[in-house]
C-alpha cells in the first residue's frame, strides 16, 4: 500500500474541503466585535454562547476530517452547519434585485449557494463507502461510482 497512491490523495482532497474552516473560526477568534454582530443579526437565541459554539466546530470538526477520527459525525455536523448558516446569515431572498451588481444581495447569492455546495461535500463524505485507489481513478477516468449501476 503506497501513501502517495492511496492515502495520499483523499488527505489532500479532506485538506482542501475543510481549509476554509479553521480561518473563518481564527477570524471570529480575531475579530470578535464584526462576528459578534452578525451572530446578532439572525434570529438565533444566545448569540454569544452559539459564536462560542461555532468557533469550536470550524477548529475541531476539520482536524477530525483530515485526520479520520470521527470524520463521518464531523462532517455531518459541518453539513448541517453549513445549511444553517447559509439560511440565517445569507438571506439573499430578502434583497430585492439581488443579482444586480448594486447592493449585498449578490454576495449573498453567491455566499448562500457556496455553503450549499460545501454542505453537499460534506454529506458526500459522510456517505461515501470509502476511498477510491489513485491509479484507479487514472486508469478509469470515466469510471462511475460504487453506487452506480453502470459499472
Amino acid at each position: 500500500m503506497s501513501f502517495i497512491t492511496q492515502l495520499g490523495p483523499e488527505i489532500v482532497a479532506r485538506v482542501l474541503l475543510v481549509c476554509i474552516f479553521p480561518l473563518s473560526g481564527l477570524d471570529k477568534i480575531f475579530h470578535w466585535k464584526e462576528a459578534m454582530a452578525q451572530a446578532k443579526s439572525a434570529p438565533v437565541p444566545a448569540p454569544v454562547a452559539l459564536l462560542v459554539l461555532a468557533i469550536l466546530n470550524e477548529l475541531c470538526a476539520p482536524v477530525c476530517i483530515v485526520l479520520g477520527w470521527h470524520d463521518r459525525l464531523a462532517a455531518v455536523i459541518l453539513c448541517g452547519y453549513c445549511i444553517i448558516t447559509a439560511v440565517l446569515y445569507h438571506p439573499f431572498w430578502e434583497f430585492t434585485h439581488f443579482w444586480s451588481q448594486a447592493g449585498d444581495g449578490r454576495s449573498h447569492f453567491w455566499d448562500f449557494f457556496k455553503n450549499l455546495c460545501v454542505a453537499g461535500g460534506m454529506a458526500l463524505l459522510a456517505l461515501s463507502g470509502g476511498y477510491v485507489r489513485l491509479s484507479t481513478v487514472v486508469t478509469h477516468p470515466l469510471g462511475n461510482a460504487p453506487y452506480s449501476a453502470a459499472r
